[in-house]
């Protein structure tokens, strides 16, 4: 069965609509590690990239900051006809310009190949970011400079950046595709999407069944909700029905992992049966959460960083409602676990502090700010040291 393909924006590229991610089948998060790299490990990942390749799902998605990721794929990749497999790699934008050529330097001699067809600016996340990306000198010119000596052939960027800093760098112009989240979950991101359209971008969903709900480990509730798919059919499919969207991450850890995904392919127009779903899980969270409640509960809440106490309420209240309604506890776990790190790619603190007279103060257009404390207070006692 060979997987469908989709024009990837101006870059003219045909990608398969599922990639084949590589940050859950290398052996260490430790780039430096490569001298651990064990044999089972390294055959296996081998073997995970060539059933990729007979799929037909032949774009190979990596980073310089996937740990050992790079210098195992390019112990494969000169084996193969270069022509084969669409490669891209990403690169944190650095503040010192030479950082990022030296990170470059290092991702090319590491995965052996003379050009990246897709070279992504790796976690535009804020504005300092990406400031450091497109000012004058900054590391979109080196990119550019990498493209005119044919060393990359398209520039984008990914993100877990807000959807108004998504929206700047797409506006920009300057970037080719975009690798972003957007899934049934987590819907927020969607005007980012709009606006890689007018752009004429390629549109790349970054892990939608891992970050998108876990769902390769889902709860009874949700399952039944989703039959006759699995949840992570469901969700695949949910992605690959909007048409503005080009390809989403598979994240294979192994051979096997493509299995599931692959029974999408005869679904893909049954736009009848997920929109059938869709409102089962829809009906379900109202009767959990309230019809008032699941319609609002994400308006009029600050961004983050300008929230007292910095409280991610947005993904703390999403985690809340998803465990309360769908049973979706270790989800709420594994996500929860990532805030109160000060780290741009998981922004945010928990809500062990909660100043709840000034957040109350900052919900004035919150149609229930009192149930924000509540869910907060919930959440907290639902996730934090659970794992």
């Amino acid at each position: 069965m060979q997987v469908p393909t989709r024009r990837f924006g101006r870059t003219e590229i045909q990608i398969p609509i599922l990639s084949c991610g590589g940050m859950r089948y290398q052996q260490s998060w430790e780039r430096k590690e490569t001298d651990k790299v064990e044999a089972d490990n390294q055959k296996n990942l081998e073997n995970t990239l060539k059933r990729s390749l007979e799929l037909g799902i032949n774009h190979i998605e990596t980073a310089h900051g996937y740990g050992t990721s790079e210098y195992q794929i390019g112990k494969l990749l000169p084996k193969l006809d270069r022509e084969s497999y669409i490669l891209q790699s990403k690169i944190q934008p650095h503040a010192d310009i030479e950082d990022f050529q030296r990170d470059f330097e290092d991702s090319m001699s590491c995965l052996k190949v003379d050009h990246l067809d897709l070279m992504g600016v790796h976690g535009i996340n804020n504005q300092e970011r990406l400031d450091w990306t497109i000012r004058k000198g900054g590391c979109l010119e080196r990119a550019q400079e990498w493209k005119k000596q044919g060393r990359i052939k398209h520039i984008g960027f990914s993100t877990h950046g807000s959807t108004d800093i998504i929206i700047k760098a797409i506006e920009t112009g300057e970037f080719d595709y975009v690798n972003l989240h957007w899934y049934y979950f987590m819907q927020k991101n969607h005007p980012a999407i709009e606006a890689a359209k007018k752009h004429d971008m390629g549109v790349f969903i970054i892990s939608p069944s891992d970050k998108g709900g876990k769902l390769y480990e889902p709860p009874p509730a949700l399952s039944e909700l989703c039959e006759p798919f699995s949840p992570m059919m469901f969700n695949d499919l949910f992605c690959l029905q909007n048409p503005l969207v080009h390809t989403i991450s598979l994240g294979a850890a192994r051979p096997s992992d493509f299995d599931e995904h692959l029974k999408i392919i005869p679904h893909l127009d049954d736009t009848q049966t997920i929109a059938e779903i869709a409102n089962k899980i829809d009906r379900r969270i109202k009767d959990k959460l309230g019809e008032q409640w699941a319609k609002n509960w994400d308006k009029g809440l600050p961004e983050t960083l300008q929230t007292p106490g910095q409280i991610n309420t947005y993904d703390i209240l999403r985690f809340y409602n998803l465990a309360t309604a769908l049973d979706m506890n270790a989800y709420g776990i594994m996500r929860y676990a990532l805030l109160g790190q000060k780290d741009h790619w998981f922004p945010g603190e928990k809500a062990n502090k909660i100043p709840e007279q000034e957040l109350l103060a900052a919900l004035p257009n919150h149609h229930d700010p009192q149930g924000v404390i509540k869910g907060l207070k919930t959440a907290h006692q639902l996730f934090e040291n659970k794992s």
